[in-house]
């Protein structure tokens, strides 16, 4: 039988990378019974956190792939999905959150808000999710939740306020206090598996009573009744409290804020409570698709067993026994043997098996109802395709998916590992939209593009380990584009005559820069039919044709408002191909003379750094051509922000990790794509030309 729908909670935990998320999952599914014994991301005893199933994400210590799981709290079902928190798997946690209902933003108490939770945060608010925070590792020295809470109001702009106050920090952290019952708890047992509720400590009296009357504060903005008790000083109920609170948290107008140790097994038990308590089930959210028969026109769908099925596929992985597409119904209810139409390419698809993911298990179900997320086997599509019974012609929004910013040559180092290979990139590449797979046409070596080095080394040892394949790898790449400064007009006739019909085409408008960063932009100004309707898309095409490969150093051209405004023809020799011809022909000549420049991607530098090595870290990122855009201090620690241009970023891992001991650790992430100073393209400009010769030559 179908658990009620208000029971259901679909959630992920976020963070920034090293906050403590697949150890707090870790935590979550020991106290719901999945599993009978706690293994560490790095623990002595070398199993590795139940989550990080991957071989190579338990032996580096981070979570690279998202992983689903489900349990029971109560009477509840809660869903959970635990993404990477370093930022070259950023699409991870972008296909989480876009079929999530709630989220878990879990912080570290000693380093706050950092790079990544600005990412991740940036994400909710695409996709409206709804999220608790968690300010885990009380226990470490230097922790502070009260000031993390605040970073998140100054940093995050969430209306964040506390709801559990720590009893003790670093090594005295005992426990955490519920503003809301103004109850103690203490955990106790080996793991902290029991839960002691006692009265607040004596000590901790007068700032519980301050935290709470913040909290009551807070809440009085949302509610008239709670408004009126807190301005007549009387008692207000624990049940109007939560209610108040869990409406301002589906909201978005408030970030409940719980604090803990996942790893000392403190808090843990309290954050489920809250999860289920204030955070979205199905029914609290909205979700919309699009109606194919009505040009697109949005169309709520309802949570509701009865209704035509809608399903969208987020997220691939291709495994021994074929691919498993992980899914979200939205609408319906979907069954075992079931017939599904796939919304993209109208192919008809019949379910075989259909299962619960525990992590890399499988439990085989039955059926599966609308807010459930589910896996199925043996289905061939692609991430964000949206499924139906056929009643209905919808499709779901697609995600965003961000561009990539480095590139590799690989091939493999000997012939006979070819086939694997290309099975290997072709898999890769479906999973993930992140990562391209291209092939340059002049020197035939297979390029791999990616969200940064991190990405691309996690995608070779895989393919080492998993397919057995050697791979010899280039210098890493940076993936440039080129664009125009000038407006320039442009007049072109195209006119060929061989033996029979000729060809004609007679062009003239003009090239500029866009406004607003628009990659392109096609404008027809033609009156009076001086170029006949049924060519305008063949001169379209001829400009973007000639975009693909910028004169300058060869990469693609961006930024360009493409204007035709007159012309010729001939009734017999004008054509298609003479058209597309003529505007790939005034795109070059007309290219060379808008100042044309080549752009460098730009990222977001982020370095934590102990203070006596901040001169050092300061000076290297300007030897990099970096922009310091602001330095804060935490506890003795220096944060940097900087932007620098990718191309300076290779191997500044290894710098940083010998000028600072080993003490300061980066993340960076891409941020806009700039101009490169003129010395730099002088140089990128005669790297290409002498390539050109060398290639021509041999």
């Amino acid at each position: 039988m179908a658990k009620p729908r208000a029971l259901v909670r679909n959630i992920g935990i976020s963070a920034h990378i090293d906050s403590g998320k697949t150890t707090l999952t870790e935590r979550v599914l020991y106290y719901t019974g999945k599993i009978h014994a706690i293994h560490d991301v790095r623990g002595k005893d070398g199993v590795g956190a139940k989550m990080d199933s991957m071989d190579l994400e338990r032996e580096k210590g981070i979570t690279i792939q998202s992983a689903a799981t489900y349990c029971d709290w109560g009477e509840y079902a809660v869903n959970i999905i635990d993404t990477p928190g370093h930022v070259d798997f950023t699409i991870e946690v972008e296909r989480a959150l876009r079929v999530l209902d709630g989220a878990v933003l879990v912080l570290c108490s000693v380093a706050g808000v950092q790079s990544q939770s600005i990412t991740v945060d940036r994400q909710m608010r695409r996709y409206s999710v709804p999220a608790i925070a968690f300010v885990n590792k009380c226990d470490r020295a230097g922790a502070d939740p009260l000031a993390v809470c605040e970073q998140l109001r100054d940093m995050l702009h969430h209306n964040a306020v506390m709801i559990q106050h720590p009893i003790g920090l670093e090594d005295k952290h005992r426990g955490v206090i519920d503003l809301v019952t103004m109850r103690a708890l203490f955990f106790d047992g080996d793991n902290g598996e029991y839960v002691r509720e006692e009265a607040i400590p004596a000590e901790l009296t007068d700032i519980a009573q301050e935290q709470r009357h913040k909290l009551v504060e807070a809440l009085a903005d949302f509610d008239d009744e709670l408004a009126m008790l807190y301005l007549d000083e009387e008692e207000i109920e624990v049940e109007l409290m939560r209610r108040v609170l869990r409406d301002a948290t589906i909201a978005r107008k408030l970030t409940p804020v719980c604090c803990g140790s996942a790893f000392k097994n403190k808090g843990v038990q309290p954050l489920l409570d809250d999860v289920v308590r204030y955070l979205p089930s199905p029914l609290d959210q909205t979700y919309e698709a699009l109606d194919q028969d009505e040009h697109e026109e949005s169309v709520s769908l309802e949570t509701d067993f009865d209704k035509p099925l809608v399903m969208l596929a987020f997220k691939l992985e291709d495994g021994r026994y074929g691919q498993l597409t992980y899914c979200r119904v939205y609408q319906g209810k979907l069954a075992k043997g079931d017939t599904v139409y796939n919304m993209a390419n109208g192919k008809k698809v019949k379910i075989g098996r259909l299962v619960q993911m525990h992590s890399d298990e499988m439990h085989d179900i039955d059926v599966a109802y609308a807010g459930s997320i589910v896996a199925l086997f043996g289905v061939d599509c692609a991430s964000g395709d949206t499924f139906t019974d056929g009643k209905i012609n919808v499709s779901m929004t697609s995600m965003f998916v961000p561009e990539a910013v480095v590139t590799l040559a690989v091939e493999p180092r000997k012939k006979e590992g070819l086939a694997n290979f290309s099975k290997a990139l072709n898999r890769f590449a479906k999973e993930d939209p992140t990562f391209r797979v291209g092939r340059d046409e002049e020197s035939g070596e297979t390029i791999i593009g990616g969200m940064g080095e991190l990405h691309l080394e996690v995608y070779i040892e895989r393919i080492r380990r998993e397919y057995g394949v050697e791979i010899e790898v280039g210098a890493p790449q940076v993936a440039y584009r080129e664009t125009v400064t000038n407006h320039v007009e442009f007049e072109y006739i195209h006119k060929k005559q061989t033996g029979g019909s000729g060809q004609y085409a007679k062009l003239s408008g003009y090239f500029e820069p866009t406004q607003d960063g628009t990659p392109y932009e096609f404008v027809n100004e033609v009156v009076g039919g001086a170029i006949p309707k049924e060519y305008h898309a063949a001169c379209d095409k001829g400009f973007q044709e000639s975009m693909a490969k910028g004169s300058l150093i060869g990469f693609p051209v961006v930024g360009i408002r493409a204007c035709i405004d007159d012309g010729g023809f001939h009734p017999v020799d004008s054509s298609d191909m003479a058209f597309k011809i003529a505007a790939r022909a005034a795109f070059r000549e007309a290219y060379k003379r808008a100042k044309p420049v080549i752009l460098e991607p730009i990222m977001k530098v982020e370095v934590e750094t102990p203070e006596e090595f901040s001169g050092t870290v300061l000076g290297g990122l300007n030897k990099r051509r970096g922009m310091i855009t602001g330095t804060q201090n935490r506890q003795g620690y220096v944060v940097v922000s900087a932007e620098v241009p990718l191309k300076e970023m290779f191997g500044y891992s290894n710098d940083l990790r010998s000028g600072t001991q080993g003490k300061a650790e980066f993340t960076m992430e891409f941020s806009r794509y700039a101009p490169v100073p003129r010395q730099v393209q002088d140089e990128l400009i005669k790297e290409y030309e002498e390539k050109a010769k060398a290639e021509a030559a041999g």
